[in-house]
């Protein structure tokens, strides 16, 4: 016996935050009833369920890695008519969407999937997957300044987690830098707020790592399947992370 939300993720009905939104709107039935309430337990193998009147039906796990192009946006639609990631993957029955988002001007790696149970883990605040970036910003901002992202920021939702934080490159002539930082929260465009708190504005971002999967090899607005192995390698890395940020809260320095 699974849960119900579950049962509908990996069905690729939706992300498991969404379809805990199906279930309480009342647009899901089991066995002919309509369901509200979450946390229930069906069979899938035995119990027939159906959203929006439509049966689910089994599908097989996808796992994609996309370098997606700037000016795309993260969702399968958009009301203003802009590309959206769900263009580049017709040649995939299964229906995938993102895990987490990048931004319309942000470019690089994007992980997508049908499998409702891994795109929660791996976005789950607790587990604090990394995220590498290389950022483009305007002058050379000093060693100081970027101690300052190593050791946590204020922004306006509050002081940002420690980050990893070096210099790539420096181009005194176009008066910028390339900066490589790793952050281990998701909060909405972060990285380009924590370069602004520091009065280095970002230019160009671009995400080249999610956890221990690197993008290279991807050209832009290209995509490949992850390996089972990226796979168990993703899924080792988010447990391992929210054990460790568990210990640390039940054990304090």
């Amino acid at each position: 016996m699974e849960r119900l939300q579950k049962v509908l993720a990996e069905a690729g009905v939706a992300s498991r935050r969404k379809c805990e939104e199906l279930i309480t709107a009342g647009r899901v039935e089991v066995n002919d009833e309509v369901v509200t309430t979450l946390g229930v337990k069906v069979d899938p193998g035995q119990d027939f369920i159906k959203v929006d009147g439509k049966p689910i039906r089994r599908q097989a796990k996808v796992y994609v890695l996309f370098n997606k192009p700037k000016g795309v946006i993260t969702s399968a639609s958009d009301p203003e008519g802009r590309k959206t990631v769900t263009e580049f993957f017709k040649n995939i029955k299964e229906r995938i969407y993102p895990i987490g988002r990048l931004d319309y001007d942000t470019e690089g790696l994007l992980l997508l999937t049908n499998d409702g149970e891994f795109a929660h883990l791996l976005t789950h605040p607790k587990h604090h997957v990394p995220r590498t970036y290389l950022a483009t910003v305007n002058g050379v901002p000093h060693g100081s300044l970027l101690d300052k992202l190593k050791n946590g920021i204020e922004l306006e939702d509050g002081m940002t987690a420690p980050a990893e934080v070096d210099y790539q490159d420096v181009d005194p002539d176009k008066k910028e830098s390339i900066i490589k930082i790793t952050i281990y929260e998701g909060r909405n465009r972060q990285v380009r707020r924590m370069f602004e708190a520091i009065h280095h504005p970002v230019q160009k971002l671009k995400r080249v790592q999610f956890g221990p999967i690197l993008l290279a090899g991807v050209a832009r607005g290209k995509y490949r399947h992850l390996t089972p192995q990226e796979v168990k390698e993703l899924k080792d890395h988010a447990l391992a992370a929210g054990k460790e940020r568990t210990h640390k809260i039940q054990n304090p320095e």
